[in-house]
C-alpha cells in the first residue's frame, strides 16, 4: 500500500487556470521520494492537497481521488489529515508561533495530546537530531536554525508521512547533509518522506524516487543522472575581473550580542566599492548579523562599521528613506518586505522611475504577474519579486541574503546572469549571503568565510571552493 495516491487529479485555484490536470502520484512507506520542477508550477499545491490544507484552509476546485494510507480523504478533515501527514513550510517564520526552541517543538505534541514525559522525551530527541538547543530563542536563530526547527517540531509529532517543502532552502552544506541523512534513516525506518527542492546534487544520492511537476502533470524520472546533469551544470561568470581598491564599508573589530549570546565576536572586514563580496560560513555564525550591520539595520555592540556609500550620510546608527535609495537590502524572508497589493505597484514604489521599475521587471521575467497580489505568489516567484523591486531603486550598494532560495536552476541561471549584468552597467557593490554551492563563485570577486565569529579567511573564487568542496568532503 502506498502511503500517499493521487489519481485522475484535477486542480485550479480560480476555476479557470489548471494547476493540475489529470495528474497522477505515489509515494511508498520506506522511501525518499523527491518533487522537483520549475517554479510555481505547482509543488507546493501538490502538498497542499495531500496535508489537506486544499481544500479545508486554501479553496479552489479539487476533483480526483487523493488516498493517504489507502484511504480517500475527500470531505475529511484537517484535523484527521494532519494526525498521519506532517508538513513542514518553506516559509519557517510562518511555521514558529512560540518563543522559545522547546516550547515550539512541544506545541505540535501538545496538540496531539501527547503525555507529558513523551513530549519530554521527543524534544530531546529532535533537539539532538537537528542540533538544537532547546534553550534557545526562536526569535534570534539564523534562517538555517529556523529551517532545522520547524523540521524538528514536525518530526516530534511522529507521523509515519512527512512532506517537506524546501527544507534545505536555508542551511548550510553540513546541516543539509545531516537533514537528508536523517530523512534517509527514518525512510529505513518505515517512514514515507516527501521533499520538494530545487538543490538536487544535494537530495539525489539520499533520494529513492524522482518525480517532475510541469505543465499540469507529475512525471516519474526514470533517469536521475540525466536530469541532475541537466539541472547543475556550472553557472558561468559574465563579469570583468574586479581591480579596485577602495573599500565601501570597513569593519574594525565589530561585536555583536543579543541577550547575553555573542554572535560577532570581533569581525574586521573590508568590503570592495563596485566589487561582489560573498559571505560565507555555516548557519548561526553570523552572515546575517554582519549585513544588517552593514545596512544600519543593527547597530554594534563593540567596534566601528564605516560606511563610505555618501559622505551627507556620515555616520550615523540608522538608516534613513534616503539611506535606503542608496543601500538595497533583500531579507531572507521576502514576506518581509512585500506589502504592496501587486506586483506593479511593488516594483514602481521605490523605483528610480516607472520606465525603470518597467524595464527591470521584464529582465526578471515577472511582467506576467503584473497584476498579482505578491503575497499570492509561490516563494520563489516571491523572492524575484523582492530582488527586481529593490534593484529597481537603482542602489548603489546591493545586499543579498540568501536570493536564491526557492528558485529552480533555470531561474537561478536567469537571476545570477542579471544580477550580474546589472552590476556591470551600473558598477555598483555586491554583498551576497549563501549557501548555494551552484551559484556562489559566480557572484564572487573576494569572499569571507566567517567562522566563530570573526572572519577565519578572505580571498577569491578559490575560497569559495575550497570552502565547498571541505564541507563536501
Amino acid at each position: 500500500m502506498n502511503a500517499i495516491e493521487l489519481k485522475h487529479v484535477d486542480f485550479s485555484y480560480d476555476g479557470k487556470t489548471m494547476i493540475f490536470s489529470d495528474a497522477e502520484f505515489a509515494a511508498a512507506y520506506g522511501e525518499v521520494t523527491l518533487l522537483s520542477g520549475h517554479s510555481g508550477e505547482g509543488k507546493s499545491t501538490l502538498m497542499y492537497i495531500v496535508s489537506g490544507i486544499i481544500p479545508n484552509v486554501d479553496y479552489g476546485e479539487l476533483a480526483g481521488e487523493v488516498k493517504i494510507e489507502g484511504e480517500d480523504i475527500k470531505g475529511k478533515k484537517l484535523g484527521h489529515v494532519c494526525r498521519k501527514v506532517g508538513v513542514v513550510l518553506q516559509n519557517a517564520d510562518e511555521q514558529i508561533i512560540q518563543k522559545l526552541v522547546e516550547d515550539e517543538i512541544a506545541f505540535g505534541c501538545e496538540n496531539l495530546a501527547f503525555p507529558p514525559e513523551k513530549i519530554r522525551r521527543q524534544i530531546d530527541i529532535v533537539c539532538e537530531l537537528m542540533k538544537l538547543d532547546k534553550g534557545w530563542r526562536c526569535r534570534t536563530l539564523s534562517g538555517g536554525q529556523k529551517q532545522r526547527l520547524i523540521t524538528a517540531s514536525t518530526l516530534a509529532m511522529g507521523q509515519k508521512i512527512v512532506v517537506l517543502d524546501e527544507p534545505l532552502a536555508n542551511l548550510d552544506k553540513d546541516g543539509a547533509a545531516m537533514l537528508m541523512g536523517t530523512l534517509r534513516a527514518l525512510a529505513r525506518a518505515g517512514y514515507a518522506v516527501v521533499v520538494i527542492e530545487h538543490r538536487l546534487d544535494m537530495v539525489l544520492p539520499y533520494v529513492d524516487a524522482v518525480w517532475h511537476v510541469g505543465g499540469g502533470k507529475v512525471s516519474r524520472i526514470e533517469d536521475r543522472a540525466a536530469y541532475l546533469r541537466a539541472q547543475t551544470a556550472e553557472i558561468a561568470d559574465i563579469c570583468r575581473e574586479y581591480a579596485g581598491k577602495e573599500s565601501l564599508f570597513s569593519l574594525k573589530d565589530v561585536q555583536f550580542s543579543v541577550k547575553g549570546r555573542e554572535i560577532l565576536k570581533g569581525v574586521t572586514l573590508e568590503i570592495p566599492k563596485g566589487g561582489r563580496t560573498v559571505l560565507l560560513g555555516e548557519n548561526g555564525c553570523g552572515k546575517t548579523t554582519l549585513m544588517r550591520l552593514l545596512a544600519r539595520l543593527y547597530k554594534p555592540t563593540g567596534g566601528r562599521v564605516a560606511q563610505y556609500v555618501d559622505a551627507k550620510f556620515g555616520q550615523k546608527p540608522k538608516g534613513s528613506r534616503a539611506w535606503f535609495k542608496k543601500v538595497g537590502v533583500v531579507y531572507q524572508n521576502p514576506d518581509y518586505q512585500l506589502f504592496m497589493p501587486t506586483v506593479e505597484k511593488e516594483l514602481k514604489f521605490g523605483a528610480k522611475s516607472p520606465e525603470y521599475a518597467e524595464h527591470i521587471a521584464e529582465l526578471f521575467g515577472i511582467t506576467r504577474l503584473w497584476r498579482r497580489h505578491p503575497q499570492s505568489l509561490s516563494e520563489g516567484q516571491k523572492r524575484r519579486v523582492s530582488i527586481a523591486a529593490v534593484v529597481a531603486c537603482a542602489p548603489d550598494a546591493l545586499l543579498l541574503d540568501e536570493p536564491t532560495v526557492g528558485q529552480d536552476y533555470d531561474g537561478l541561471c536567469q537571476m545570477v546572469e542579471i544580477l550580474n549584468r546589472l552590476h556591470e552597467q551600473t558598477g555598483n557593490t555586491m554583498v551576497t549571503v549563501t549557501h548555494d554551492v551552484r551559484c556562489a563563485a559566480a557572484l564572487c570577486d573576494k569572499a569571507a568565510l566567517i567562522e566563530d565569529g570573526v572572519v577565519a579567511k578572505t580571498g577569491g573564487k578559490e575560497l569559495v571552493e575550497q570552502y565547498f568542496g571541505s564541507v563536501e568532503n
